[in-house]
């Protein structure tokens, strides 16, 4: 019996220690999964199901088991009934993962929205596609093309794929359980829409790129030469690790703070503004929270991508998600279907005119559009570029937003297109250049 007894606690304190020297990738694996599948499920409204077997089976994730209380829209996860993690659903702002100093009277307000209806054909309306030829444009060619995205599902793993040319759309293909209708998480594609944001801001005289990041902590030290175009740029110097295969600044910030404009915001510089390119989630959600700081009110924060862009637009499917302070994260967390990711595309295609209003003076796009020192050619401001013919089958005027997994709206102004594709794989799994080749060569 002593013996036994003996073996137990050893157990026990073994267990401990695993626990314990794991903490932190246990409680991320269980945060992935838990906010994952709310928001799957709350703002996507996909199934349980479909969702365990596809999105969070992946490596490591897989390993966390994850419940749904429809009332309460919670979602619970934990691994091995470890580590119990939870995600709240909050109307207008999404999923959110909680922890015990959740107080959920602190923040009552939701984005305002405006849906009105029209009689103008998609894109840039509500009614229907027209249906329409272009001599030019050889459908077979394209057809070929939407096939190339789908040719392997279980390597590829496409979802949806779609095609806008001269603003009307020519080609869409979704798999089952997607339709035009369901909203898809565009993770780092979200880092657009906030640069977008400001490019508004600027278009209205409000700010200039030049200005200094209004940080108070910087002002004492080298950080206060850091301008929101060093930031937009990634190129602002400080400190940062985005890394999603460990615990790395990015996931931790995701995963384990409830104010994610604070994690790039206390780093300390390691270079000189333009000095290094480094790609960094954290200085998106810092440019989160100066975006914040442009209002007088949380309420007319939480609007303005709303009333400027998103329902400008007429994105009415995009649900931007805030942390617990009521930021939104727009490193990652933007929900929208296929066909509205594709207006978003559509929008900078036209130079930031919508229907004869324009949202952003059309500089804005030779701005975003230019390389950034130290990115190769591939960055521009919070874009992603082709400028350097990384995509050696594509035109070299490619401009993108990208996100994990292989979520792309592309733009090719010489061929007046936006492409969307969206997935569960990137490259090489996904062939960018092999897809986008295919596209463009229907254009004669």
């Amino acid at each position: 019996m002593k013996l036994l007894k003996r073996t137990l606690a050893l157990l026990l304190l073994i267990i401990g220690v695993i626990v314990y020297l794991n903490y932190n990738k246990l409680n991320i694996i269980a945060g992935y999964a838990a906010k994952n599948m709310a928001s799957s499920v709350f703002v996507a409204d996909r199934s349980v199901e479909s969702i365990a077997q596809n999105d969070n089976n992946v490596p490591v994730i897989k390993l966390a088991n994850t419940t749904i209380n429809n009332e309460t829209k919670l979602a619970s996860s934990s691994v091995y009934g470890f580590m119990e993690r939870e995600a709240l659903y909050r109307e207008g702002l999404g999923a959110v993962l909680i922890n015990d100093e959740y107080n959920p009277n602190k923040f009552t307000l939701k984005p305002n929205r405006n849906r009105p209806l029209d009689t103008i054909s998609y894109p840039y309306g509500q009614a229907k596609p027209k249906d329409t030829v272009f001599p030019e444009l050889d459908m077979d060619q394209l057809n070929k093309a939407i096939a190339v995205a789908f040719g392997n599902p279980e390597v590829q793993k496409t979802r949806t794929a779609l095609v806008l040319y001269k603003g009307h759309l020519v080609a869409e293909k979704y798999i089952d359980g997607f339709t035009k209708d369901t909203p898809i998480l565009g993770w780092s594609m979200t880092k657009s829409v906030l640069a977008t944001c400001f490019g508004i801001l600027e278009g209205q005289g409000k700010l200039g790129m030049d200005w200094p990041a209004p940080i108070a902590e910087w002002q004492g030290d080298d950080r206060k030469d850091i301008t929101l175009n060093h930031l937009l740029r990634m190129q602002s110097g400080l400190e940062w690790e985005e890394d999603y295969t460990k615990i790395s600044d990015a996931t931790k910030m995701l995963y384990l703070d409830s104010d994610m404009t604070l994690a790039q915001k206390n780093k300390n510089a390691i270079a000189k503004p333009t000095e290094v390119w480094n790609y960094s989630s954290g200085t998106t959600n810092l440019l989160s929270g100066i975006l914040r700081q442009q209002f007088r009110t949380h309420q007319e924060y939480l609007d303005f991508p709303y009333s400027d862009l998103i329902d400008k637009i007429g994105m009415y499917s995009m649900v931007l998600e805030a942390d617990m302070e009521g930021n939104y994260v727009a490193s990652s967390y933007a929900f929208a279907n296929t066909r509205d990711w594709a207006r978003f595309g559509q929008l900078h295609l036209d130079k930031g005119n919508w229907n004869g209003e324009q949202l952003f003076d059309e500089r804005w796009i030779d701005y975003i559009t230019k390389p950034t020192q130290g990115s190769d050619g591939t960055y521009g401001a919070h874009f992603w570029l082709n400028a350097q013919g990384r995509f050696p089958d594509v035109p070299k005027d490619l401009f993108s937003c990208n996100g994990y997994q292989g979520q792309y709206v592309f733009v090719i102004p010489s061929k007046d297109l936006v492409v969307v594709r969206t997935g569960l794989a990137k490259e090489p799994d996904f062939d960018i250049n092999g897809f986008l080749s295919e596209v463009v060569k229907s254009v004669q």
